[in-house]
């Protein structure tokens, strides 16, 4: 996806959106001064009504469905888009984990008396009003609130037109039960109806949203990060790497592998790049290959890995599978003679999200962790526990691949920043 540039913006679609963030930042005001008792029991009320509107969701969510697939939507995208009750029911379920972590707001950061007498403490606040662009994930409609809200911070909404019907459905029912705690509507709302006008005019408002998080994929992200005026947090995607080390352990290698790729192919931990060692090639290729076939998986290998997986069906690697999210059930497979080449090609072609080792050597593990630049690096783990709910974090924003602020599963203390405050008895600066 990419936004109708700025200069192209309909006139009311501009003045709508603006409106839309001046009521999110006046009931954040509201929301700030909350307890974390009351934004718990809020959250609790949202899932609960979640729950009992679960029939009315998936109805709706059903009407985007039959328009993904009379598009053409990826089997991938679709899955993303699905929701049935037992989805919905997880996505409360979320909610309520969120509403048991403890609330970063007030949290003291640091503190100190100077010399002169003056007391200082460094609090986590709230960021004010946080905007969300993303791609056919309904489930991020309600993450994204849930972090929001429980952080202190009013959330405005762009899910795209492939889930407009779900999303609509999901906000309206999270704000009735906000009206019915007695909070404003207005800390969680939607401009899908103002299509990609309305996020490129969500991207131009500064002063008024204080923080933008893109979700989905590389043109979306690089167009908000490369046209937004209000400060971004980027999600990159996932060109996500296993290297399996000359002291693998095979037992624990190929379990890794097949979950990382085909658990759940359209997502951005999903492991895109299989890199073996040369001296545990003739053993483990046709082992890998030959269960990832079974699995569906189309492996695009090198030569070597090629020749290895003579039988088993792959397909020739080209340079393009190298730096390739495939969000299917694709892997790009190749033997490298040393832990340095891997971790070179690593460097060469890693978006920053996820990367593991598979070894039974500390060595190994030490030097890849330390060599290695990305968000998370991994040690005899799959890529999919690359994600807030595994980490602890409740549910996630997204994954951070930048290096300011926020890196990684974005949770709740990653929706605040902090303020300093400095008590005094009257010091003056000599």
């Amino acid at each position: 996806m990419t936004e109708t540039a700025a200069s192209t913006i309909n006139a009311d679609t501009v003045r709508a959106v603006r409106e839309t963030a001046q009521r999110a930042k006046t009931a954040s005001i509201q929301l700030s001064r909350a307890s974390s008792g009351s934004k718990n029991d809020m959250l609790l009320s949202i899932a609960s009504a979640l729950e009992s509107a679960a029939a009315e969701i998936v109805a709706a969510n059903e009407d985007d469905m039959a328009r993904g697939r009379e598009r053409g939507m990826s089997d991938g995208l679709l899955d993303r888009l699905q929701l049935t009750k037992e989805r919905v029911a997880t996505i409360a379920e979320a909610l309520r984990d969120v509403a048991d972590l403890p609330d970063p707001v007030g949290e003291v950061v640091r503190g100190s008396t100077l010399e002169n007498g003056l007391r200082l403490r460094q609090l986590r606040v709230p960021m004010g009003v946080v905007g969300m662009i993303y791609e056919a994930r309904p489930n991020v409609t309600v993450d994204a609130a849930g972090l929001a809200l429980k952080s202190g911070n009013a959330v405005i909404l762009r899910g795209g037109s492939a889930a407009m019907s779900t999303n609509r459905a999901i906000v309206q029912v999270m704000q009735d039960a906000l009206v019915a705690e007695g909070y404003s509507a207005s800390l969680v709302q939607t401009i899908d109806e103002y299509g990609r006008e309305g996020g490129v005019a969500l991207m131009q408002a500064r002063g008024l949203v204080d923080l933008l998080v893109p979700r989905g994929g590389a043109a979306l992200i690089q167009t908000v990060v490369l046209e937004s005026k209000v400060p971004v947090i980027e999600t990159g995607t996932g060109n996500v790497h296993i290297y399996v080390d000359e002291s693998a352990d095979i037992e624990k290698a190929l379990p890794i592998i097949l979950n990382a790729k085909t658990q759940r192919v359209g997502v951005c931990n999903a492991v895109e790049t299989l890199l073996v060692h040369e001296g545990i090639a003739d053993k483990f290729v046709p082992l890998v290959t030959a269960a990832l076939t079974e699995q569906g998986v189309t492996v695009h290998a090198d030569d070597v890995t090629q020749q290895l997986s003579a039988d088993s069906a792959t397909t020739a690697a080209t340079d393009a599978d190298w730096e390739t999210e495939y969000l299917s059930l694709d892997i790009a497979a190749k033997v490298v003679p040393s832990i340095d080449t891997a971790i070179e090609h690593i460097r060469r072609y890693t978006t920053g999200h996820t990367e593991v080792i598979v070894t039974e050597s500390l060595a190994a593990a030490n030097q890849f962790t330390d060599e290695v630049d990305a968000a998370v690096v991994m040690v005899n783990a799959s890529s999919r526990f690359t994600d807030g709910a595994e980490f602890g974090l409740g549910a996630e924003l997204g994954i951070s691949t930048q290096k300011l602020h926020a890196r990684g599963p974005m949770g709740l203390a990653e929706l605040t920043t902090t303020k300093w405050i400095v008590e005094g008895n009257g010091q003056v600066r000599p």
